[in-house]
């Protein structure tokens, strides 16, 4: 079964909505038989590499918040976030386009890397003093730190066009899976689950989808095949008297 999960480093929901479904994933009797494959999608799509400013600034630009409000919120991100076990600064954070951070996810995806980038980047957005935006050493370093080759991570991050493809494209899926916001959760194509749900959610939906998977259907009848303990070789005819068989 496949789980793709469409999300944005810029999101705190994301953060603690990865959290909630792991602990689901942990718990769930056929998680060996699980992929996981996250798919990019942007809160900002379109901002400005170097347009970066505080996130207490953008709620109270974007949402129309009073800063008591916009604090409050993030206060109450800190708490759901503590809950997971996961560190979470409610204050000084900076918020900035995440696109090539996506392009960069992509990257690390086809060298089997993607899930620990994503973790890094997920930390250093919300746990570390260090602004993750407009500064593309500090994305290397995280590449670095995740086990990919940094001078092939600084290559993706300096040519725009690698990997904006399978951004765009993670992106018009979402749209045409009816995806308005993330943290957003397809199990097999088939079920959504949509935001930061609680674990016991994303259990029963795993539990759903897994009981419900088609079994396989044969088209054709019987034929030869290979199974476990190799390969049935019929004895060759003897068609010519005094010929090996």
């Amino acid at each position: 079964m496949r789980v793709e999960i469409w999300s944005d480093i810029a999101c705190p929901w994301c953060y603690v909505g990865k959290a909630r479904f792991e602990k689901a994933l942990a718990s769930f009797p056929h998680r060996d038989g699980v992929e996981v494959v996250h798919r990019s999608f942007e809160l900002d799509p379109g901002r400005a590499k170097d347009d970066v400013e505080p996130v207490l600034t953008m709620l109270t630009k974007k949402y129309g918040m009073s800063q008591a409000q916009a604090e409050a919120g993030e206060d109450n991100l800190g708490a759901q976030a503590a809950a997971e076990g996961l560190p979470y600064r409610t204050r000084g954070r900076d918020h900035g386009g995440t696109f090539d951070m996506h392009r960069l996810l992509h990257f690390a995806r086809e060298h089997g890397r993607q899930e620990r980038l994503l973790d890094l980047l997920y930390r250093a957005n919300f746990a570390e003093e260090r602004s993750l935006f407009g500064d593309d050493e500090r994305l290397v370093e995280l590449a670095d730190a995740a086990g990919l080759d940094p001078e092939a991570a600084r290559a993706v991050l300096a040519d725009p066009e690698a990997y904006a493809a399978e951004v765009r494209a993670d992106e018009q899926d979402a749209a045409r899976l009816g995806a308005r916001g993330v943290p957003f959760f397809v199990l097999d194509r088939k079920y959504g689950v949509s935001g930061a749900q609680p674990a016991e959610v994303f259990t029963r939906a795993l539990t759903q989808a897994w009981g419900e998977r088609a079994p396989l259907t044969l088209v054709d009848g019987a034929a030869d095949a290979c199974g476990p303990d190799g390969c049935a070789v019929p004895p060759r005819e003897n068609t010519q008297a005094g010929a090996d068989v």
